[in-house]
């Protein structure tokens, strides 16, 4: 839904199964309809759209767009954002580092990517621009080396160039200005503003250069097109795991003329330990343990940041901490889990520097954990979901 005429405001449909289009589509009638009578019963509502590679190769086949398309005109509901980041399914599984795969490196996502475009293209409605959230180039365990990440960095952004230079024949052609939006997260190959701007520097912009012959521009016209079709995704949660504050980040892809694609409106686990209830917090910090979700944790430590790649690793340890941030999706609408809390202070900073910079039209709710959450937090989905966009509607 469009907020002060300007911000369109949802949920990532990631929330629901989708491993498929039947699946996809059976949730979306399931689930949309009635969320939208509650948050926006008079308006049109934006929704952001997750498609699985499975899903998106079927959707284009037959009738299905077609059907889908007319299921969107008569629900009043449009397509603005799209989540490309899972590509295979995402719930009631093991998904763990798998969410990253196939990576940057590989076809697979370069095709699956541009097919995704191509749909967004067909979907969106005239006057509004749209994006994609992708995976930050690659695992970085996965690359055992420096030569081995420089390598993966390298061949993810020789790819990524090519979406840029369908994204400019798409807005010449069409008039639709749509963008990729790098998602950085603890343990991608990007994981904060500093890896965000030398992936520009050193890979995206040098690898646009193969496109001057083709497109016929010089390297500074190469630089903004690159900046213009490649942006960021900022998702809060995963920014405020790399203790990074929203206005010090804004400002600095500002400065470096990269822009903010689309806002992620997410909470992480914050774990502040204060020695007398330290059992408790331990004890409730288990509860969120679960074998579905990558749930890497950080801890500030002087200047830098330390990275553990799963929850068990420190459930194990229970060393001498001050603050912990743990990569668990919490709804966006709860401060505090007993004697957990949560990074929703991100969220807000975040609404706050919008009302002075809207640095991006797009903000996406992303608490897809809802069937792995602890017991006590578990309520009904659709209720979850209008709860969570009802609170950020106030806020702004």
């Amino acid at each position: 839904m469009l907020i002060d005429k300007k911000f369109h405001v949802s949920y990532c449909t990631n929330i629901h199964p989708g491993q498929d289009w039947d699946s996809t589509f059976q949730s979306l009638k399931e689930y949309v309809p009635s969320i939208k009578k509650e948050v926006s019963p008079d308006l049109s509502f934006g929704l952001g759209l997750r498609l699985s590679n499975k899903a998106s190769e079927e959707l284009d086949a037959g009738p299905a767009m077609t059907e889908f398309k007319a299921w969107l005109k008569a629900n009043d509901i449009y397509i603005f954002t799209m989540n490309g980041f899972p590509y295979g399914n995402f719930h009631d599984e093991r998904v763990k580092d798998d969410v990253h795969s196939p990576d940057w490196t590989t076809n697979e996502r370069l095709v699956y990517t541009k097919r995704l475009f191509r749909q967004l293209a067909s979907l969106i409605p005239s006057g509004i621009n749209g994006g994609i959230s992708t995976s930050p180039v690659s695992y970085k365990y996965w690359h055992k080396t420096d030569q081995d990440k420089h390598k993966a960095l390298k061949k993810g952004a020789e790819h990524m160039v090519l979406v840029a230079q369908q994204l400019f024949e798409l807005e010449k052609s069409t008039g639709t200005y749509l963008h990729l939006d790098i998602e950085p997260e603890p343990d991608g190959l990007l994981e904060n503003s500093d890896e965000v701007l030398s992936f520009y520097e050193e890979y995206l912009v040098p690898a646009g250069k193969v496109l001057q012959n083709q497109i016929g521009l010089n390297n500074k016209e190469i630089e903004k097109l690159v900046k213009r079709y490649i942006t960021v995704c900022y998702d809060i949660c995963h920014f405020s795991l790399a203790y990074e504050e929203p206005e010090d980040t804004f400002s600095k892809f500002k400065n470096s003329n990269i822009v903010v694609g689309k806002i992620q409106v997410s909470a992480a686990l914050k774990i502040l330990f204060n020695g007398s209830n330290n059992n408790d917090i331990w004890h409730l910090l288990e509860k969120f343990n679960e074998p579905t979700y990558l749930h890497q944790v950080t801890e500030k430590v002087g200047a830098s940041v330390k990275t553990y790649n799963d929850l068990p690793i420190v459930l194990d340890k229970k060393g001498d901490f001050k603050e912990l941030r743990a990569h668990f999706h919490v709804p966006i609408f709860l401060e505090e889990f007993g004697a957990l809390h949560s990074t929703q202070d991100h969220i807000l900073k975040t609404l706050k520097y919008l009302k002075t910079d809207a640095i991006s039209e797009h903000l996406e709710i992303e608490t897809y954990t809802w069937d792995v959450l602890p017991k006590a937090l578990k309520e009904d989905l659709t209720i979850s979901i209008i709860r969570e966009i009802k609170w950020l509607k106030d806020r702004m």
